[in-house]
């Protein structure tokens, strides 16, 4: 997810919960520029040590500051888990 509003926040956590519920298999990424999503980030990471979100669940976004490294690491996690090369259809 690039930076964004409630749009976008909204859809980031959809597609989260179905990765979380087995919908799909697709890498999620989030493109934390001038640490725009630090405080979301610092909100989810209480969220787990809070007890209401497993660290497995956190693993499974992809964080990073730059967009070319964070696609790439996506795209390898993509390769593992089956997903298409075509981005288009993710």
């Amino acid at each position: 997810a690039l930076p964004g509003g409630l749009g976008t926040f909204e859809e980031l956590f959809e597609v989260w919960t179905w990765r979380q519920l087995g919908y799909h298999d697709k890498p999620l990424g989030l493109l934390n520029i001038d640490g725009y999503y630090d405080a979301l980030l610092e909100f989810i990471d209480k969220t787990m040590t809070s007890g209401f979100v497993a660290q497995a669940q956190r693993d499974l976004l992809e964080v990073g500051t730059n967009a070319s490294e964070l696609l790439q690491r996506l795209g390898s996690l993509a390769e593992r888990a089956g997903a298409p090369d075509d981005y288009r259809h993710i």
